[in-house]
């Protein structure tokens, strides 16, 4: 019997000892390329003449010309990411180390004759290569020319020596629901492809946050068409292809995309300035389906209900007051917090927004500044911090604090159980009024902020008080 072990363990040794040599003397070091297939929201912007004559031939719906007039300004997206490979014997022998080069793929939008081009951000994120395959097959490598992770939109540019065919920007605030639209792309490594459908619903929110506002069609969307265009009947681009609502992977009904208008501003500060500015007006919305809401009978109403008015603000300094229900924003009918959200998205600090009120039961119309978005809301140790709400303040009885409104930081959300809803008052024995003291605080120390945190203090939803010192 022990000879029997014996001879097993020598002969599995072996083995061991004789793959490893092969693959390490022998075998060429390999390269695995995988292609990612997930899809991710679309962003669209259109602009649109209801009248249809321009999409009927011989009485029938043709979207012949819009289609020729788009096919060859929409390109394929590949990018190329160096990752670690699954250990392997050569790591455990030999302690190497191996990388293999991953592969996700979309679409993008030519906007320009220069070569510039928009796609989404999660396409390209994480590359260290970017390319460019053109309608006609001509390959190009890509320049990262910025993004923002938010809107999910990233700016890419090309060299070309010529001038190239590009899709012209419509108004997607002018779009309607009901209205016919073209979804082109290049799913499963096709060359550009068009589907059709309409526009189901506009200022979605696949968050649950309102901080998106998607427009919805029924064009076919499938993995591969993120960054893909969206266009009208006249070829003009109403928004970027991004996201699907699928249980399985494909297309089964729900396409989404980001308005054009929103992709238009991005790519726009992004050249301008680098990155995007935010403007806000300084207020915040009750939730029409709270507990609140339905008890102040304000669930059914056609708008957004103010709950409260940031101070500093453009809002509070042109006298919107809480309790005023926003009906209009420059003539642009507001239903609900995704269509604010989305329409001041296209918006920048100081751009003037006519703000038509709804109080006691009288309309009026107010010009209002727009502010930058720091002085309600930052980012800080991977959480987003925001001013205290007055009515929340005045329902604790709080003086001083900031507000947590999301958390990343692994370490303050599994070891200290800081969550959305507690309240921050000191850092490092410095009381906390406002956003604007955790900028003075992130201002000093830069990206070693949380490093130089020895003591948090903070209070939780249940205003238990709590102390924390940092090792």
């Amino acid at each position: 019997m022990k000879k029997l072990l014996t001879l097993v363990f020598v002969s599995v040794l072996g083995g061991i000892i004789t793959l490893s040599a092969y693959k390490f003397f022998i075998e060429k070091e390999q390269t695995i390329t995988l292609e990612t297939k997930q899809e991710q929201p679309q962003f669209i912007n259109t602009n649109y003449d209801t009248k249809t004559a321009n999409l009927l031939h011989n009485g029938q719906l043709d979207f012949t010309a819009a289609a020729e007039s788009t096919l060859d300004a929409v390109v394929h997206v590949k990018n190329t990411a160096i990752v670690s490979a699954p250990t392997s014997l050569d790591d455990l022998f030999f302690g190497k180390r191996s990388q293999r080069a991953q592969v996700g793929t979309g679409s993008g939008v030519i906007i320009n004759k220069d070569g510039y081009i928009i796609t989404n951000n999660h396409v390209i994120a994480g590359s260290n290569n970017i390319s460019i395959t053109l309608n006609d097959n001509r390959v190009y490598d890509a320049e990262l020319i910025g993004t923002d992770e938010k809107t999910d939109i990233a700016l890419l540019k090309i060299d070309a020596n010529e001038d190239l065919p590009s899709i012209p920007f419509g108004d997607s605030d002018t779009a309607k629901i009901g209205e016919w639209v073209l979804a082109v792309g290049n799913p499963f490594n096709l060359t550009s492809t068009v589907t059709a459908g309409i526009i189901s619903a506009k200022a979605r929110d696949l968050s649950g946050t309102n901080s998106q506002s998607f427009i919805q069609t029924d064009a076919a969307v499938n993995p591969g068409n993120s960054g893909g265009a969206l266009v009208n009947s006249r070829g003009e681009l109403v928004g970027i292809n991004t996201a699907i609502s699928s249980r399985t992977g494909s297309y089964i009904g729900y396409s989404f995309a980001v308005p054009s208008n929103i992709a238009r501003k991005v790519v726009e500060d992004i050249m301008e300035f680098g990155n995007v500015q935010e403007g806000v007006l300084g207020i915040s919305a009750l939730n029409r389906n709270s507990k609140e809401a339905i008890e102040m009978g304000i669930n059914e109403i056609d708008g957004v209900y103010i709950s409260n008015v940031e101070d500093n603000s453009g809002a509070k300094k042109a006298g919107i007051k809480s309790g005023d229900i926003i009906k209009k924003l420059d003539n642009v009918e507001i239903s609900k917090f995704t269509d604010l959200s989305g329409y001041i998205k296209t918006k920048r600090p100081n751009d003037v927004v006519n703000v038509e009120i709804l109080r006691d039961n009288k309309l009026k119309t107010i010009p209002v500044k727009l502010s930058k978005s720091d002085i309600i809301s930052i980012e800080f140790i991977n959480m987003e911090l925001r001013n205290i709400p007055s009515r929340v303040k005045k329902e604790y009885d709080l003086t001083n604090g900031v507000m947590v409104r999301k958390n990343e930081n692994a370490y303050l959300y599994k070891r200290l159980g800081i969550r959305p809803g507690y309240i921050i008052t000191k850092v490092n024995d410095i009381e906390i009024n406002t956003v604007q003291d955790i900028s003075k605080f992130t201002e000093k120390y830069g990206k070693n902020a949380q490093d130089k945190i020895f003591k948090l203090e903070y209070l939780d939803t249940q205003l238990n008080k709590k102390e924390v010192i940092f090792e």
